[in-house]
């Protein structure tokens, strides 16, 4: 079982950055695939990035450049860096983990309450 617990979220202005944090607990979360997701309102869940326990990363296409997402295995942590944040990624970000390699294509089994990000123009 792992509990996830995000952190970083707030308002900001169009450009500027934000990093989120998501804290995990259990002593396993080195072999733990991560990844953020966002939902933006009446919108669907959507893949952000993801991190393997192998350095693999992976992001969607609408965050590439922007965003990044690494990991500190020391501290059971994982972090999405976001840069040149638009409006259009305002939504509520969450955490998630599960226990295979696959950064994408997978179900994710556990996940955080969310954090909210707000871009205004």
């Amino acid at each position: 079982q792992v509990q996830l617990v995000e952190s970083g979220g707030g308002l900001v202005q169009a450009g500027d950055s934000l990093r989120l944090s998501c804290a995990a607990s259990g002593q396993t979360f080195n072999s733990y695939t991560m990844g953020w997701f966002r939902q933006a309102p009446e919108k669907e869940r959507e893949f952000v990035a993801g991190i393997n326990r192998f350095g693999y990363t992976d992001y969607a296409d609408s965050v590439k450049g922007r965003f990044s997402i690494s990991r500190s295995n020391a501290k059971n942590t994982v972090y999405l860096q976001m840069n040149s944040l638009k409006p259009e990624d305002t939504a509520v970000y969450f955490c998630a983990a599960h226990s295979g390699i696959a950064v994408r294509g997978r179900r994710y089994d556990y996940w955080g309450q969310g954090t909210q990000v707000t871009v205004s123009s």
